[in-house]
């Protein structure tokens, strides 16, 4: 939760008015047609030392925001502040100094590693590259990474076909931490694992968390992890911010329609709480690359009025009545539910 102190706190990243699309290319001549808008005039604030948990259907754009904050992706239009710098127009030249401080968990571990190098190489080429340590110093450094993540030294002299999934996540988290970054983007980290290693993957970024103050960016579709590991969520629908609010007020107080179908579809531990009224969402989610006027969840919400959801598009902006915490949502009537 961001307390008063925590909100006079300058954001470690902010995007504002973010923008990432991908042509659609047909024809002899692969002419433009359209464009997906993935991410479609975003504007979200992360602080340091918290996770902010990002979450939305499949296809809705997280993965493509966390790739375009880390510059892997190029922004179409819309800045990046990172430590006060606007890095979206960054070159790759320029970027390789920042690229230190910022850093991605990508969400498959088998295709993730590189398979024909072992895990020491794998760990030592950041370390090389951006000369974090002498040369001399490279091996103790790698050995030291392996301990952070909790797996024996042996495993360096091994290749990625050899481990799990769990381990070779670990792996990745190690290749992470080996530039001593500010922010990682978690992209769906856990979400090829079983659930008894998600358990342990999610604990050790914790504890990562706390030894070395970093901070994440959680993307995820499963809201059990989300609501675990993280301190905010935002809520995200076809390349917008719906809500954003601390993970308790998400969970027992939604404001947007949309979160409250998430959280519907969210499995209840507890047998007394089951027969709550469930959100059913009609229809299929529309094309990003054409996406509906004015509110762009209208066309599967039950409150939306034509006249206005259709027409015109809500900002993301404080919930009455919160008080002074902040909860922000992109509705027009979520005072009427």
């Amino acid at each position: 939760m961001i307390k008063e102190a925590e909100k006079q706190m300058k954001p470690l990243l902010s995007i504002e008015k973010l923008k990432t699309y991908y042509p659609i290319k047909r024809g002899i001549l692969s002419k433009t047609v359209g464009h997906i808008k993935a991410v479609d005039g975003v504007d979200l604030k992360i602080y340091p030392g918290e996770t902010l948990g990002l979450v939305g259907e499949s296809g809705c754009g997280k993965s493509s925001m966390g790739r375009t904050i880390v510059r892997l992706e190029d922004p179409t239009e819309g800045s990046i502040f990172f430590n006060n710098e606007d890095i979206a127009a960054y070159s790759n030249k320029r970027m390789a100094s920042i690229r230190t401080e910022l850093q991605i968990i990508f969400q498959d571990p088998y295709s993730s590693l590189n398979p024909k190098k072992r895990v020491y190489d794998i760990l030592a080429e950041p370390l090389k590259v951006h000369k974090i340590v002498p040369d001399d110093k490279i091996p103790e450094e790698v050995d030291r990474l392996i301990d952070y993540v909790e797996l024996p030294k042996s495993f360096k002299n091994r290749y990625p076909n050899e481990f799990s999934g769990g381990q070779r996540q670990r792996i990745g988290i190690a290749r992470a931490l080996a530039l001593k970054p500010k922010l990682i983007v978690c992209d769906e980290p856990v979400s090829a694992l079983d659930v008894s290693t998600q358990a342990q993957v999610l604990n050790l970024l914790k504890d990562l968390q706390e030894k070395f103050n970093l901070t994440y960016l959680f993307i995820a579709h499963g809201l059990g992890a989300v609501k675990y590991i993280s301190d905010r969520i935002a809520v995200m629908y076809l390349g917008k911010i719906v809500e954003v609010a601390s993970t308790e007020e998400i969970f027992e107080n939604p404001k947007h329609p949309y979160t409250k179908a998430l959280l519907s579809a969210y499995p209840i531990p507890n047998p007394h709480m089951r027969n709550k009224e469930r959100v059913i969402l009609e229809g299929d989610v529309p094309s990003p690359a054409n996406p509906p006027k004015g509110c762009r969840f209208h066309t599967r919400c039950k409150f939306a009025k034509k006249n206005i959801c259709s027409e015109k598009t809500p900002e993301l902006k404080q919930v009455k009545g919160v008080g002074s915490e902040e909860h922000l949502s992109a509705c027009f009537f979520q005072d009427s539910f």
